[in-house]
Order: C-alpha cells, then structure tokens, then sequence
C-alpha cells in the first residue's frame, strides 16, 4: 500500500467506495465520476501505478483485470449488450489517479474509438 495514493486507501477501507466485486487480487466499485451509466472501476489490491510500471514478470495482472471485467459485465447485465474496457497511462493519456485501473464502461451505445 501506498499511503497518500487514493485507491491503496479505498482497498484499505480508509476510504468509502460502491464495491461491486472483490477477490483476493482486485477490488471493483463504482467510479463517482460516471461517464457511463454503468462505469465501474477494477484495480489490483497491490499497488502498480500505471500501466508502464507492470513488470514483465508481472503481466498477469492485465489478464486478471480482464477477466475480472468480464465476470462484472455479466453480473451487471450489460455483457450481451457490449461494453468498453479502458486503461489510461500517465497525464496525456489521461489518467488522474496513479494506481492502475480498467474502467468498464456500459449500459448505452458508447461511439467513437471504432
């Protein structure tokens, strides 16, 4: 855990979140920023903070993140329909949080990004 990183804090319950899955590697819940009406976030438990920081040795962790999101997708109903699943590293690629998270995004027709 990382002290002042703000979703080390969420997994250490420090810090209250919407969970919608938890396992013993990923913690999910709810982004309380929606860009979708389903917008989850999926994060490993140890703390990596972006996508250029998984080691090698480490990979798995995408795959976990993955399949995590898949077991979601279908538990919130929106699997069938579709979905979009979206890393983000460092500033211009837009991420705000320095811990690495899959935004799932969901429940309308999402455009762009083809």
């Amino acid at each position: 855990m990382k002290p002042d990183c703000l979703f080390c804090r969420i997994v250490a319950r420090q810090l209250p979140s919407d969970v919608v899955y938890e396992d013993d590697a990923v913690l999910a819940f709810n982004d309380i920023n929606p860009q979708a009406p389903t917008h989850v976030l999926i994060i490993p438990k140890r703390h990596v903070a972006t996508v250029n920081d998984v080691a090698d040795a480490d990979a798995g962790v995408f795959s976990t993140l993955v399949l995590r999101a898949r077991e979601i997708a279908g538990r919130l109903g929106i699997a069938s329909a579709g979905y979009r699943l979206l890393f983000n590293c460092n500033e211009a690629g837009g991420q705000t949080v320095y811990h690495l998270h899959l935004h799932l995004l969901g429940g309308r027709q999402l455009k762009g990004l083809g």
